[in-house]
């Protein structure tokens, strides 16, 4: 955020940021794909978190969260294979101080082998069970994540 006296730069003055989040579900051996934050990360780093990022400028939401798995994962998942599974609305954010909503979606369906696409960015792409689902895991992606599995509230807000 600004500090007192400072100007935001006018990208980030009175947007709310548009992100998609992925659940990645193998139904059959009941795991789910997690990606862990680095070190470095500016947000939450070394927690776990769902595959996610920002949705560039005119990218349709789904386009989003086929980029970022694959950029993040390596998986290829087709946007028709893509269900909501919830939504995350925020009213801050490390990179957009107007808040953020995030458009999570989940796939049982993706082809290749999961792997650490970005080493730069994160510490590591890993299964996890759907019954051990982490602790130190980013709060709002962790609550529609735990809320997905348990067929709880498909929208969730913070900070309102």
């Amino acid at each position: 955020m600004a500090t007192p006296g400072t100007a935001l730069p006018p990208a980030l003055e009175a947007h709310t940021l548009l992100v998609a989040a992925i659940i990645v579900h193998d139904q059959a051996q009941q795991r789910v794909l997690l990606i862990r934050r680095g070190r470095q990360a500016k947000f939450a780093p070394d927690h776990w978190d769902l595959p996610v990022g920002k949705s560039a400028k005119g990218e349709v939401i789904t386009q989003t969260a086929v980029r970022e798995l694959k950029e993040e994962t390596g998986l290829v998942v087709d946007p028709t294979d893509l269900r909501v599974a919830g939504l995350i609305h925020c009213s801050w954010g490390v990179e957009a101080p107007n808040g953020f909503v995030t458009v999570v979606f989940i796939t049982s369906t993706w082809s290749g082998d999961p792997l650490n696409a970005e080493p730069h960015k994160h510490g590591a792409v890993a299964w996890h069970s759907v019954n051990q689902v982490p602790e130190e895991f980013v709060s709002t992606t962790r609550t529609a994540l735990i809320n997905y599995l348990n067929g709880g509230p498909m929208v969730t807000t913070e900070g309102f």
